[in-house]
């Protein structure tokens, strides 16, 4: 499935891919991420999704390292008074657990860290802002691994933090997602307009809202902040896309591409891995040559909002002005459970009809399509469509499916 795995010795960057729960996990080992990041039930930045507790962590540490891939345990929310107390047991079961580095910001959590869980690697979150080599030297000092560096920086910049720091200190970019308009993540708007403090994984995302102005003798008169009638989400970030520019993140010395989307669905893992996965297999085989055009195309299949190449290659994200939601033009129809003959067994996602058209998704492949020209129940009568949820149906097909392979189509949106 891979050219070649990452290790320091390759000069390939690993593939870092997000995990919000077991689900997640899966689709990330499944379609070739070399690490994935997640977190447990406390500390982490993203309270949305289910995270895992200390006997899931421990048995998702077991499922990924049997198929070599590492866990790094995102605790990396901004540390109170009260959770220094129970911070140490946490990170002693995490360690126990077999996880193989801490996702730190808080200087208190590094030296906690250090302390009860020896031996766990370090690094350091994109939440404390490393912006240059100084700071990641000092971080270095104190025991980090590996820095996450800003959001803010550009290829030149990182470059030059490359040169300027020790050879084993790796340095870890985000290279795919979802951007916010705070520095690093930083971010104080939830908690101010809504009560929900951003820091400690609890954002509600007020960036995303459409806004209008109130003049001040005039209450209740909206007057929209816009040029046309649409009004204008005046904070609402481009999402981060640069899967076409990974020579160019590794030649300035990125050891690491992460991922954004803990919270995101376990489709939206699979794809973006899987994209990136051969992207990166394209670049180890021959670095010079043009990116296949079916993997950015891939990355157009999952829900997104308009993409950007984020502050690497200079300028600016930008915002998206005309709407705050999502491009969504894909919906999966059905998961592959394994082979019956002749038949494809799938398990029903969403409503799709005899003589549909799907794009099939699997490990380690470029998508194809499948014409569904015949559909039968589990007990193998005739179906004209499958409309129930988790519903099995069995599709006659002369390619084999690979079991966890995805099916998508077209919902119209695009």
């Amino acid at each position: 499935m891979r050219t070649m795995r990452w290790s320091r010795e390759s000069g390939l960057p690993e593939l870092l891919s997000p995990a919000g729960d077991r689900e997640r996990l899966e689709a990330a080992v499944r379609f070739g991420a070399d690490a994935v990041y997640l977190a447990g039930k406390e500390f982490g930045m993203r309270t949305a999704c289910p995270n895992f507790g200390m006997d899931e962590l421990a048995s998702a540490a077991e499922y990924a390292h049997g198929a070599g891939v590492r866990v790094y345990l995102a605790c990396n929310s901004v540390m109170r008074n009260g959770d220094y107390d129970r911070l140490p047991a946490f990170l002693a079961g995490a360690k126990d657990a077999g996880v193989d580095a801490f996702i730190l910001t808080d200087l208190g959590a590094l030296d906690l860290a250090r302390k009860y869980a020896p031996g766990v690697a370090v690094h350091i979150s994109t939440q404390a802002g490393v912006a240059g080599w100084a700071a990641a030297n000092a971080f270095y000092r104190l025991g980090a691994k590996r820095v996450v560096l800003a959001r803010e920086l550009t290829l030149e910049e990182i470059a030059e933090i490359r040169a300027k720091t020790p050879e084993d200190l790796e340095l870890e970019a985000f290279v795919h997602g979802a951007m916010c308009v705070s520095f690093s993540g930083r971010c104080l708007l939830s908690e101010y307009l809504a009560g929900r403090d951003a820091d400690r994984g609890n954002c509600a995302q007020p960036c995303r809202w459409k806004y209008a102005l109130v003049e001040e003798t005039r209450p209740g008169r909206y007057m929209p902040v816009a040029e046309d009638g649409g009004g204008s989400y005046i904070l609402n970030s481009r999402d981060l896309c640069m899967v076409r520019h990974i020579p160019k993140m590794a030649r300035a010395g990125v050891g690491s591409l992460k991922i954004e989307g803990r919270a995101k669905s376990a489709y939206y893992t699979a794809v973006a891995t899987n994209a990136y996965r051969r992207a990166l297999d394209e670049f180890a085989r021959d670095p010079d040559a043009p990116l296949s055009p079916w993997i950015p195309e891939e990355l157009e299949k999952i829900s997104h909002r308009e993409y950007s190449t984020g502050f690497y290659l200079g300028g600016t994200p930008g915002q998206v002005s005309g709407n705050g939601g999502y491009v969504r033009g894909w919906e999966v129809i059905a998961v592959c459970e394994g082979m019956r003959g002749g038949y494809a067994v799938l398990s029903e996602r969403n409503r799709f009809f005899r003589g549909d058209t799907a794009s099939v998704l699997e490990p380690g492949a470029a998508p194809y399509e499948l014409r569904l020209a015949e559909l039968f129940d589990d007990e193998e009568n005739p179906l004209d469509c499958a409309n129930r949820t988790m519903m099995t149906v069995l599709v006659r097909t002369e390619r084999p499916l690979a079991k966890g392979a995805i099916l998508r189509k077209r919902t119209g949106d695009v």
